[in-house]
């Protein structure tokens, strides 16, 4: 069905845009219709990912597509690196492809550099997860518009697969979209687009395996919806040294907003490549002050909160009553 959808929106998209956009029925079936479609096949393969289709926002765009986002990485097609199926509604062609967000880069490198720098870190991409990139084409794609957009799609394009309109079924699709989806995991494992040396640095040079697993971990933690899922269901206070933030400081934000970080506290080395299980809310994590944090991550063994807290030299004195001189 998602084949069929596909084939639709670039059989039909041309005529439909010189319609208006506001309540256009065919834009509600881009935006609803096929992402729920994609939903549904998403929906027996281990893949946690958000599914979002566009036709353009406020007016009818160049070039319509269909994404899928890790939330890890992105949840927008302007940033990040993701999987996109990119229509060319002249040439009527429907492209898979792993590809990347543009705003960001052109906004620090000016369009015509920022469009050179998409080209090299596509570049990487495939170098990255070279065994998956040489199963579909390198080759440079083009969506049949000169617009800004479509030429950011065009050279963020990391390797994929163009289909003719007639040529798209089911079948093809399911098999096709499961690799991509599967090499999209590898990527994300893997560092994303961060050069190798930057990864290191950060992991304080390990080697290439552990970096990937330590960079991996920190995105978890840093993760937004991580962060607001795990402080839904966890006190936000220190379960090392006891910090509350609401009694210490006097904070009275929501929890999510605390000033506290979310530790990855499940070992990464036990996973397999290609293993789709990165974590699991709230069993997975600790709660843990700034301070705490970093100290853990300074330790042997980051998931033993009982380590930590017999190093612990100090209690947060919740029971003292202080009073001026």
């Amino acid at each position: 069905m998602l084949a069929e959808y596909l084939s639709r929106l670039a059989a039909e998209y041309t005529r439909e845009r010189m319609k208006p956009f506001a309540g256009s029925a065919f834009g509600d079936f881009v935006r609803h219709e096929i992402a729920v479609e994609a939903r549904k096949i998403l929906s027996v393969w281990p893949f946690d990912l958000k599914v979002r289709a566009s036709v353009g926002q406020g007016l009818w765009a160049s070039v319509p597509w269909l994404a899928f986002f890790d939330p890890l990485i992105t949840e927008t097609a302007t940033r990040g690196f993701y999987v996109v199926y990119l229509i060319n509604p002249d040439a009527q062609t429907i492209t898979l492809s792993m590809n990347q967000g543009t705003t960001a880069v052109i906004n620090e490198f000016g369009h015509a550099r920022g469009l050179e720098v998409l080209k090299r870190r596509a570049k990487d991409m495939c170098d990255r997860v070279h065994e998956f990139a040489r199963r579909f084409s390198e080759e440079s794609i083009d969506l049949g518009s000169g617009a800004g957009l479509p030429a950011g799609y065009e050279a963020g394009h990391a390797f994929g697969r163009t289909y003719r309109m007639g040529d798209l079924n089911d079948e093809c699709l399911s098999e096709d979209l499961h690799v991509m989806l599967q090499a999209y995991e590898a990527l994300v494992n893997r560092g994303g687009t961060t050069p190798s040396e930057a990864m290191q640095e950060e992991a304080g040079g390990k080697d290439i395996e552990e970096t990937r697993r330590y960079v991996l971990s920190r995105r978890i933690e840093r993760s937004p919806k991580v962060r607001k899922d795990v402080l839904k269901v966890k006190p936000p206070i220190c379960e090392c040294c006891g910090l509350d933030p609401a009694r210490d400081y006097g904070f009275g934000g929501p929890a999510h907003e605390a000033p506290l970080d979310v530790h990855h506290s499940a070992p990464l080395h036990g996973m397999a490549e290609g293993e789709t299980r990165r974590y699991k809310v709230p069993d997975d994590f600790m709660v843990l002050c700034p301070t705490c944090h970093r100290m853990i991550h300074k330790t042997e063994t980051p998931s033993d909160l009982g380590n930590l807290k017999s190093r612990l030299r100090f209690k947060i004195a919740h029971d003292l009553t202080y009073f001026n001189p």
